[in-house]
Parts: structure tokens; C-alpha cells; sequence
């Protein structure tokens, strides 16, 4: 159904729907979060780090102009007819004034071939200005929203100092459908206190929910993090990769066919990265899964029974 993966991978929708690869250009707004400057929390979510999981974006202080072009001259391969996905990925990117968030987000969709306007937030910085902004640059370039769940258990929520209930993601879930914006959900797996059982809750809660995309990955430990502290004091454990790899392809089988997998492992900055040291092979991960599948004959939904 998906090419020769067997799953909705990112890389298949976008050929599907753009006839080609489509290259991603990570960017910063500059923003920070209310998750850090004590309108809900200090210090952030527990596993954040100092860069606001954007330590591959641009510098805040660089126009956006120049970062996309700065990020571009990174790609490696530069075949001709190449386009883009305009990234805002550190923090919370529509935690600021609307009339900032539409320079910006205007600059990122008029730079050359750019295809997509993609945004990382929090459901709780959604309000019905930014939501109306949002609808409207929809009309013109294809908008995503990511919002940064990682799980629906209220227990371990509050443990990583989520610092918003689920009722607030669903309630953002539902706005941005009407809006008619696509919707990717982050999702941690092997968060401290969660069994196999309940990372496979919170996928199949997103069944439900009509989201368009999905990012699954392991929690990494990063240096400038709490989490770190924890870590070092015997607080718990990481995944093995095996373990991981289990866990993400049962994901995989129970999630609905129609959700596209933008990510199934992450590679965080190696200088910052504590454990798990495997989740910095990205490659080697993703090979192992795909192998396992395929010997197998595993595939995305092969249990999901319907809504």
C-alpha cells in the first residue's frame, strides 16, 4: 500500500501528494514557552532541553530568509526541482503576538519552493486569534500543527510537567479540525512509570481522535535537563533498542492505516545525548524495524479493528 515500506511513512505521502521528495528546513521564531517563563511552569517539560528540542534549528536572532537559506545550503543533495517544508521547530511557535506570528509564518511560505508550513506547539497556545491566522495562511500553502502529547495518562503527564490536562489537547484537536489544519501528535515511548501496555493506550487513543499524522520516538536522557538528574540517581531506566524496536512495531501494528508516520525513532544532538547511545544510530533503529516487519509480514494497522 506504501511503497516499499510497510507503513504511511512521510516520505510516501509526500511523493504521493507532491510527485516528489520534499526537504525539510528547521527554523527558529525565536519564541519560548509559557511552559518556562512561569505562565504555567518554569524550567520546562522535565526531558527539554536548553535548545526547546531545536538544537538542529537556525539562530532566533537570523531573519527567517536567511535561515531557510542557511538551512538549504545544508542538504547535502540538491537535485534540481527541490522543495521544501518550512519547519518552525524549538519552544512553543504561536506563544507570541499574532501580528509576529504572521510576519514570520508569511516570510517562511514565500521563500522559493516552499510546499508546507509546519509548526511545533503546545495545544494550550491555540487560541482563537492564532487558529483564525492559521486558517488563513492555510488557504494559501498547506498548514501542519505538532503538538507535543507524548502521552494521554495524566500520571506521567505530570511527572514530565507537561503542564496542560488531555482535555486541553482534545479541545485543540477539535478546533484545528475545523479550521480544516492537519494535525501531528509527538508521542514518547518509554516514558519513566509507562508500561508497554499504556504507551499502546495513548496510539490507540489518537485512533480515535482524527489526527492526520503521528511522531513516535524513545525518550532520550539530554545533558541541561532534569530528566538528566533523575537519570544519573538511579530514577529509572531507558529502553533497550530491542525493546524500543518491539514496542514501536506493536505502535505501528495497532495505529489506524490513514495516519502517516512522520517519525519512528529520533536522533537527538550527540554532544547533549546521555543514554539511550543507540537511538543516536538512527539508521542502524530504522533497518532493525524495517527488517523485523518484513520477516514478519508485519505492517501499520494489521490489529487496528475500526472505530
Amino acid at each position: 500500500m506504501w511503497g516499499p515500506k510497510p507503513y504511511y511513512s512521510l516520505d510516501y505521502y509526500l511523493k504521493q501528494k507532491f510527485g516528489h521528495k520534499v526537504y525539510k528546513l528547521c527554523l527558529n521564531g525565536g519564541m519560548t514557552c509559557p511552559n518556562r517563563d512561569g505562565t504555567v511552569g518554569r524550567g520546562g517539560c522535565i526531558f527539554c532541553s536548553g535548545g526547546g528540542s531545536g538544537e538542529f534549528a537556525g539562530r532566533p536572532e537570523q531573519p527567517v530568509p536567511e535561515q531557510m537559506e542557511y538551512a538549504r545550503s545544508l542538504l547535502m543533495k540538491k537535485p534540481e526541482g527541490m522543495t521544501y517544508i518550512a519547519y518552525f521547530q524549538p519552544f512553543t511557535n504561536t506563544y507570541g503576538p499574532v501580528e509576529y506570528l504572521r510576519e514570520i509564518f508569511t516570510e517562511a511560505i514565500r521563500y522559493p519552493d516552499v510546499e508546507v508550513l509546519s509548526i511545533a506547539t503546545r495545544p494550550d497556545c491555540l487560541g482563537d486569534d492564532v487558529v483564525e491566522l492559521l486558517s488563513e495562511i492555510n488557504r494559501i500553502k498547506p498548514v501542519w500543527i505538532e503538538l507535543g502529547l507524548q502521552t494521554i495518562h495524566e500520571d506521567t503527564a505530570e511527572f514530565i510537567r507537561r503542564g496542560y490536562p488531555l482535555s486541553c489537547f482534545d479541545e485543540a484537536v477539535e478546533k484545528l479540525q475545523k479550521a480544516g489544519i492537519d494535525v501531528i501528535t509527538h508521542v514518547i515511548l518509554g516514558l519513566p512509570g509507562e508500561d508497554e501496555e499504556r504507551m499502546l493506550e495513548t496510539v490507540e487513543y489518537l485512533n480515535l481522535k482524527g489526527i492526520q499524522g503521528v511522531k513516535l520516538q524513545s525518550l532520550h536522557v539530554l545533558e541541561q535537563t532534569d530528566l538528566a538528574d533523575y537519570y544519573r540517581k538511579g530514577g529509572f531506566r531507558t529502553l533497550e533498542m530491542e525493546e524500543y524496536v518491539r514496542i514501536v512495531i506493536r505502535c505501528i501494528e495497532h495505529l489506524k492505516p490513514d495516519i502517516v508516520i512522520h517519525r519512528l525513532t529520533g536522533d537527538g544532538p550527540r554532544e547533549l545525548l546521555i543514554a539511550p547511545q543507540w537511538s543516536a544510530a538512527k539508521t542502524r533503529v530504522l533497518n532493525t524495524i524495517h527488517k523485523w516487519m518484513r520477516e514478519n509480514e508485519s505492517f501499520q494497522g494489521k490489529y487496528f479493528t475500526g472505530i
